[in-house]
């Protein structure tokens, strides 16, 4: 079974737009999702894929959103990159980046962001 799908968690609605006009050309199907707990709703019901995520978000943040997912098993079987406008995480989060595959800086090329999320996609099938 190829896995040729990718969740965008972003407050911003905005870009989840901009992210589904992106990959939907590409043949990539787009689940979108504003916040982390929706993030673990989606990932509850079984997403598998690239999971690109905000790390400033209102609520939950991406890092806290990321700690639930090992907590409730839900890491396996998924990639996740953090879209942020910071390069690199706080001392703190350390043991949290051995989950994380990159860092997409914002604001980000197009062609760039399709080209990293496919190289992902090849390396899950």
């Amino acid at each position: 079974m190829s896995c040729r799908q990718v969740m965008v968690v972003d407050d911003d609605r905005f870009i989840l737009e901009v992210m589904e006009e992106l990959f939907r050309p590409e043949g990539i199907d787009v689940v979108t999702a504003e916040s982390g707990d929706a993030c673990i709703a989606e990932l509850e019901k079984g997403f598998r894929g690239v999971v690109l995520m905000d790390v400033m978000m209102p609520g939950k943040d991406g890092w806290e959103t990321i700690e639930e997912m090992i907590a409730r098993d839900l890491i396996a079987g998924n990639v996740v990159a953090m879209l942020t406008a910071k390069d690199i995480p706080d001392g703190e989060l350390e043991p949290l980046t051995e989950h994380i595959i990159d860092y997409i800086t914002k604001p980000f090329e197009a062609d760039e962001i399709v080209a990293i999320v496919k190289g992902y996609l090849d390396y899950l099938a």
